[in-house]
This record gives C-alpha cells, sequence and structure tokens, in this order.
C-alpha cells in the first residue's frame, strides 16, 4: 500500500496532503493487526500467515479462530524451517513448500476446495516475511 501510494505521488496522480492521509490510515491498519496479533497470541509473521487463512471465510466458519492459530504458528515453524537462500527462485524448494502447505491444511481440516488459494497466499506472505528471516 506504501509503494503504491508513493507511485501515484510520483506520477502526479495525487497529492502530498492525500499521500499523508493514506500513510496515517496505513499506519493506523499496522496498529489495528498488532493489536489482533497481541490478542490472538500471534507474533506478526503468524498474524500474516493467519490473515492468508482467514481470507477463506468458510474456513474461519468450519475450523475457528483457535485452529486458525495453530495452523498460522505451524506454518511459519515449518516454513522458516524449510526455506534455503534464493527459494523464491527455485522450483524445487517453492514445490516442497507447496507440499508442507497443503500437508499442514489438510491435517488441520482446511476446507479441501479452499486450499490451493491459501497455499498460493502463504507462499506470497512467506516471500514478504522470508526477507527478514535467517536463510540457510
Amino acid at each position: 500500500m506504501l509503494e503504491e501510494s508513493i507511485r501515484r505521488y510520483q506520477n502526479r496522480a495525487i497529492e502530498a496532503a492525500q499521500v499523508l492521509e493514506q500513510l496515517i490510515g496505513l499506519a493506523q491498519d499496522i496498529r489495528k493487526s498488532g493489536e489482533r496479533g497481541e490478542k490472538l497470541g500471534l507474533n506478526e509473521d503468524e498474524v500474516a500467515f493467519y490473515d492468508a487463512l482467514e481470507a477463506n471465510d468458510s474456513a474461519v466458519k468450519v475450523l475457528g479462530d483457535e485452529t486458525l492459530r495453530t495452523i498460522a504458528q505451524e506454518l511459519v515453524k515449518s516454513v522458516k524451517a524449510n526455506v534455503r537462500i534464493d527459494w523464491t527462485m527455485r522450483e524445487n524448494v517453492r514445490a516442497e513448500l507447496r507440499v508442507l502447505v497443503k500437508r499442514i491444511l489438510r491435517k488441520y481440516g482446511y476446507p479441501p476446495d479452499k486450499q490451493e488459494k491459501a497455499t498460493k497466499t502463504v507462499l506470497e506472505q512467506a516471500e514478504v516475511l522470508s526477507e527478514g528471516w535467517a536463510v540457510t
């Protein structure tokens, strides 16, 4: 969202005041996300994965917050343990991670018709988050 606002400003699509409004909104969203994470007992990475899983309304109804929280925690632990240098560019490593994510989703009964989208979203989140992880 930040990059989009800056790009639009640079292209003169919005004024500086609008950029500031968007930055304030972004800061509020970040603060709310942190508070939600604390309420759920999740760290930043786990909240990102939780959000990826929660995007599917039927999963929330079927599994509930507690199970989604457990899945998010296990995903972070497993994905962190299995990412390697240049994993985002190596299809074999990406394939291994896809299998790992799908296995965890199946283990907890995540709706089968939504697993593919959830897996894709989790891997997208992992790409962003892994920049801050110590990758071997």
